[in-house]
């Protein structure tokens, strides 16, 4: 039987990887190849899409520097990152939901004491509170809780210049009862960056660009799977239509009114012993 010419070049592509010494990049790259060449196949892709596929992908290098992942924003709104998010994290039964880190984390936020305030600008209080517990129930001591968000403007500090650098971030330890809090602004919706490449193929495939209002975390602590996560603010018109499609149900959390004022929420992080999976 006589092999379509399209179908024998993607097998002699994929024949050239037979010396591959890294088994797993030897898969990897065969997968890749063979989605890659269905894909093109499958929508007849044309030279000069192809082209502007190029040149897209360049310009979304070229949007990167030390303060913007655009690679990173364009996976978040195409699913993949969630998706491997997923799947590396299918945490046991009581275990804290998992959800993706963002192209805006940045490292080196200040250690903060217990009930310090993030907000170094004016605007709407909401005390944050719960406890860094095992499996069990049992309280994790000395848990590092790494919090960031964005600003009511929408904005991350390091996209926005008149922030003070790490506002709104900062670094918790939890006390001998796995307690912690701290003090920061209410959490805003807010649009992913559409002036770059990544949010210009948003927009051209006709979504919106928003998220729902959220806290960042990652919680750690010796002994135990590490936590990247987000809590999603109650009532929030994008829940159901996140561009990142970060939203998972049990992350969603209801603020409630205080008798200062101030909102308050209470949510216990449950962290996996590295020996459950």
């Amino acid at each position: 039987m006589q092999i379509n010419p399209e179908h024998r070049l993607t097998a002699a592509v994929i024949e050239q990887l037979g010396q591959c010494p890294d088994r797993r990049l030897q898969q990897i790259s065969g997968a890749l190849i063979r989605h890659l060449h269905d894909f093109i196949r499958e929508v007849e892709l044309q030279p000069e899409e192809w082209l502007g596929a190029i040149r897209f992908l360049t310009r979304t290098g070229q949007a990167c520097d030390d303060k913007r992942q655009e690679f990173v924003l364009l996976s978040d709104l195409l699913g993949a990152s969630m998706l491997v998010d997923q799947m590396a994290n299918r945490k046991p039964a009581g275990a804290t939901a998992s959800s993706v880190l963002g192209p805006f984390y940045v490292e080196g936020a200040p250690e903060r004491a217990n009930g310090a305030d993030l907000a170094a600008l004016p605007g709407p209080r909401v005390h944050v509170s719960g406890t860094v517990r095992d499996l069990a129930g049992a309280p994790i001591a000395s848990a590092l809780l790494d919090v960031w968000q964005t600003a009511p403007n929408g904005l991350y500090h390091v996209q926005d210049k008149d922030q003070p650098e790490h506002h709104l971030c900062g670094k918790l330890r939890s006390r001998a009862d796995g307690s912690y809090d701290f003090i920061t602004l209410e959490p805003v919706s807010y649009p992913i960056p559409t002036d770059g490449p990544a949010g210009q193929y948003l927009q051209a495939m006709g979504r919106h660009p928003y998220r729902p209002a959220h806290l960042h975390f990652i919680v750690t602590a010796p002994g135990y799977q590490p936590l990247v996560t987000q809590l999603f603010t109650a009532g929030d018109p994008y829940l159901d239509s996140d561009a990142v499609f970060g939203v998972k149900p049990e992350l969603v959390i209801e603020y409630q009114r205080q008798a200062d004022g101030n909102m308050g929420v209470a949510f216990d992080f449950v962290l996996e012993p590295v020996q459950a999976r």
